[in-house]
C-alpha cells in the first residue's frame, strides 16, 4: 500500500492545531519557558540530546527503549503495537527528544497522522533527522500547554517526560483533555525510591543547579565510572529490611544497592558507556524531576475522569494507559 504525501495529513494537523501548520514537517509554538527551573530543564535537555544524536551507541538505546516502551504499555510485542496504533488516526508523542519513537509509530501506522512535541531544541533536529517521513510532523512548544482542540488525539504517549515538567499534575490534566473520548493516554512516572537516596537527589539536583554542563559532564562520568567499578566487584549480599527508610531486604549486588537506596551511578556495558554518562546526566541535570507512589498515580488518572486500561509498575517507576470512564 502506498502511503499517502504529506499534504494528506495537513487538514488533520490544521484540526488539531486549530490553525494552519504550513507545509513544512516541523512548526514552533514556543520557544522559552517564563519559569526557571522549566527553563533550566529545557537548557539542559537541549545540551544533553545535541550531544547524544551524532552517537554511536544511539541506534542500541533505541532499540532497547522499544523494547521496554512493549513492556511498560501492555503491548507485549511490536505487531500488537502496530495493530493498535494503526487504529488510532491522531497520535502525539507528547515530549518527544529527538523523535525516534515517533518515527517508530509513523512507520508502524503509516495512514496516521503523528505529531512530535518537545520543549527543548531536539524537536527541530527531530524534524530533519525524520523529514522522510510524510505523515509524522514535529512542533517545538510546551506539553502542558499544547494548545491541541479538546479531544483531538486519539492516543497521546508521554513516555519518561512527565516529571520533567514544571507542575506535572497541570501537564497529566492538559494531556487528558486533549485525548479523545473513545481514545488512550499512555503516561510514565518515576517512581520515589527509599528514603535515602529521594534525599540525595533533591540534594544533589539543588547543587547542579549551579554546576555548569562542563560540570555536570564531568560528574556523569564520574558516577558512571563509579557504577562501572561496583558492577566489576561482582559482590552480593543479604540486606535486612529496612521499612522506615524504605530500604527493601533480599539478596543485592553492591552496585545495584547502592544505586536503588542511595545513588544514582548508572553503568550498563551492553548499552555501552557515552549512554550510561548521559543516563546519569539526565538524571542530575535537570531540576524538574518530580518522583511519584503509585497511590498518587492513580489519584491523579482518577482524578482526570480517568479509567486504568493497563498499569504496570517496577522499581524505576509506574507506568499505564488510562481512557475515559464511561458516562
Amino acid at each position: 500500500m502506498k502511503q499517502p504525501e504529506r499534504t494528506a495529513f495537513l487538514p488533520a494537523l490544521a484540526r488539531v492545531l486549530g490553525r494552519d501548520p504550513g507545509t513544512g514537517n516541523f512548526l514552533s509554538a514556543q520557544g522559552d519557558s517564563a519559569h526557571a527551573n522549566q527553563q533550566q530543564t529545557n537548557d539542559v535537555f537541549s545540551e544533553k540530546w545535541k550531544s547524544y544524536d551524532q552517537s554511536p551507541e544511539k541506534e542500541g538505546l533505541y532499540a532497547m527503549q522499544k523494547r521496554w516502551y512493549l513492556q511498560l504499555y501492555g503491548f507485549g510485542a511490536e505487531e500488537v503495537l502496530a495493530a493498535f496504533l494503526r487504529e488510532h488516526k491522531v497520535i502525539f508523542d507528547a515530549g518527544c527528544g529527538l523523535g525516534y519513537k515517533a518515527a517508530w509509530f509513523a512507520e508502524l501506522a503509516p495512514e496516521s497522522l503523528v505529531i512530535g512535541m518537545d520543549f527543548s531544541e531536539a524537536a527541530q533536529q527531530a524534524a530533519l533527522n525524520y523529514a522522510q517521513l510524510p505523515n509524522l510532523f514535529f512542533l517545538r512548544g510546551d506539553i502542558a500547554h499544547t494548545g491541541f482542540a479538546s479531544g483531538s488525539v486519539a492516543y497521546v504517549s508521554c513516555d519518561q517526560v512527565i516529571m520533567h515538567t514544571e507542575n506535572p499534575e497541570a501537564t497529566f490534566a492538559e494531556l487528558a483533555r486533549i485525548t479523545a473520548a473513545d481514545g488512550e493516554f499512555a503516561c510514565y512516572f518515576y517512581a520515589k525510591k527509599a528514603l535515602p537516596r529521594e534525599l540525595l537527589d533533591d540534594y544533589f539536583r539543588v547543587h547542579c543547579k549551579d554546576l555548569s554542563n562542563e560540570q555536570i559532564w564531568a560528574l556523569s562520568e564520574q558516577l558512571t565510572e563509579l557504577g562501572k567499578r561496583l558492577s566489576e566487584l561482582k559482590v552480593s549480599f543479604e540486606s535486612p529490611d529496612i521499612p522506615a527508610l524504605g530500604i527493601k531486604g533480599g539478596t543485592y549486588d553492591v552496585q545495584r544497592f547502592l544505586y536503588w537506596n542511595f545513588l544514582k551511578c548508572f553503568w550498563n556495558p551492553e548499552l555501552g558507556r557515552e549512554t550510561s554518562v548521559v543516563t546519569n546526566f539526565d538524571w542530575y541535570s535537570p531540576s524538574n524531576a518530580r518522583r511519584f507512589s503509585e497511590e498518587e498515580v492513580r489519584r491523579l488518572v482518577a482524578a482526570n475522569g480517568l479509567q486504568i486500561a493497563t498499569f504496570h509498575q517496577e522499581e524505576a517507576c509506574h507506568s499505564g494507559r488510562f481512557r475515559r470512564q464511561p458516562a
